[in-house]
């Protein structure tokens, strides 16, 4: 199938005006199968610049590995631990600096693109739905279901505040208060990047972050947190707004770096099984160095 493109934007524009009904997870998947060329070219890239005039074409999934072989499997096994799997879930620990899903950048080492080659190990047509993302710095408990009504049903509980979601982050000082809640809003632009606002700003969400003081030296403390609302960076935004940034933590305002890493954990998700209605919760230690 080809067709001439009609507007100047960029190549994922243009699959999503063409394929209005398809997801933007089967258009990814298009790209990073190698199944869309560019006056002849095959690209990868969802921010390819497109001109008036140029000809798209998709390939169909066979022409496309004989013109470009699939690419070379990971090794999922060291990346992640596997917690808990049945016929509708899988439940994984994400290791630091590692994305949830690819950005438009199509990053091909995803923990999404390793719970998916892990499924794959037993069946080419197995496939799991991203429900939540930690940030890439954060590592900790995520989530996936193996249907997209698992996922709904997910999605909705996520929506409606109905997961108890429980992180641990070390950060510099001590909080004024042992305990407290934190009610920002906030606003994320096409770059991800996310600022502070006000509950005024048409594009200001907000977030709620609840926080208890578990444990302190006179360098750090570690913070029990618990989210009512799932917003990019929030407990970072969170503790920035408290004084106390996350240990490493250099965006958002933090001068200590003991870990080469971020200092924040997902230790427990809880909720409901969308398949059994029975209510289950998963629990993960932080990192034994971070104790005080």
């Amino acid at each position: 199938m080809n067709w001439k493109c009609q507007h100047d934007h960029d190549v994922l524009s243009e699959l999503r005006h063409h394929f209005p009904d398809s997801s933007s997870t089967k258009l990814r998947k298009m790209l990073t199968e190698g199944r869309i060329q560019v006056n002849g070219e095959i690209t990868h890239r969802a921010k390819h610049n497109l001109n008036v005039g140029d000809t798209i074409t998709l390939l169909g999934r066979a022409e496309a590995n004989t013109i470009s072989p699939p690419p070379k499997k990971f090794q999922y096994q060291p990346k992640m631990n596997i917690m808990f799997e049945d016929d509708t879930l899988l439940v994984v620990e994400k290791p630091p600096s590692l994305l949830t899903v690819a950005t438009d950048k199509l990053e091909r080492e995803t923990l999404h693109a390793y719970c998916v080659e892990y499924l794959q190990e037993t069946s080419s047509l197995s496939w799991c739905h991203i429900v939540h993302r930690l940030d890439k710095d954060t590592s900790g408990i995520i989530v996936f279901s193996k249907s997209e009504r698992a996922k709904k049903d997910l999605q909705e509980q996520f929506a409606k505040r109905e997961v108890h979601r429980q992180y641990i982050a070390l950060v510099e000082g001590k909080p004024e208060l042992m305990h407290g809640t934190v009610e920002t809003y906030l606003v994320e632009d096409k770059h991800l990047n996310v600022k502070a606002t006000n509950r005024n700003d048409p594009k200001g969400k907000q977030a709620i972050t609840h926080y208890a003081v578990a444990d302190s030296n006179e360098h750090a403390t570690l913070v029990d947190v618990t989210i009512e609302t799932g917003r990019r960076h929030q407990i970072r935004m969170a503790m920035q707004y408290l004084g106390h940034p996350v240990c490493g933590d250099e965006a958002h305002g933090s001068t200590l770096d003991p870990f080469g890493r971020i200092c924040l954990h997902a230790t427990a998700l809880e909720f409901i099984h969308p398949q059994t209605d029975d209510p289950v919760r998963f629990e993960s230690p932080f990192p034994k160095d971070w104790a005080l």
